[in-house]
This record gives structure tokens, sequence and C-alpha cells, in this order.
């Protein structure tokens, strides 16, 4: 099984290269008063995740919300989210992807060890 490092840095080397807040080579140009969704909330991420396995991203979303979502600063009470709303999440933005790089990581890993 992977460890958390091995899944942050398969991240890192395919999605923060993407990512519009990067710099193209996995550095992070957010101001130093702002916090990446993905690196804050990874734990949770990779929790959510790994504890579903299927050919849809919506049983992958419906972890998400309520391992995530449902404790992120930016959710309304009513359970809404302004920065989803507005496509300003980059959690939501890139989870599609998030979810493809951790289960190639999880893959790897087990191919290596057979």
């Amino acid at each position: 099984m992977p460890t958390e490092k091995d899944y942050w840095e398969a991240v890192q080397s395919k999605l923060c290269i993407r990512c519009v807040d990067g710099d193209s080579l996995g550095g992070c140009r957010l101001p130093a008063r702002a916090d990446c969704a993905i690196k804050v909330h990874f734990p949770h991420i990779l929790d959510a995740v790994n504890s579903v396995y299927s050919s849809s991203i919506d049983p992958y979303e419906e972890q998400l919300r309520n391992k995530v979502c449902r404790f992120c600063i930016n959710r309304s009470a009513d359970g809404s989210c302004r920065l989803r709303n507005n496509l300003e999440c980059a959690l939501d933005r890139y989870f599609p992807l998030l979810v493809q790089i951790l289960e190639e990581t999880q893959l790897r890993k087990r191919l290596r060890t057979v």
C-alpha cells in the first residue's frame, strides 16, 4: 500500500503542474496567506478516494462531500459552497484527475509487490 507521501508526490508531479495556481513545474503560486485546498485536506481526500472503487465519479464525489466538504470553512450552513458554485474550488475542479492519480498510484504499488 502506498504511503501518504507516495500519493502526495504523485499528485505534485501530475496535478500541480496543471493547476491554474501553479508555475507549470509543480510549484504553487498561491499567496502566502492562501492554502491549497488539496494540500490542506489531503489526508481526508485520500480517505474518501480509498473508500470507494467505481467506474463512476459519483460515489467518489459523495465521499468527498461527506469526508471533506462537510468540514470545509467555505461551506455555508445550508451545505452549499460559494467557491464550488463559482467554480473557484481547486479540489472540486481537479477532483476527477485527483481520483485518477490516486488510483493509478495505488495500482502501481500493488503491481510492484506482486
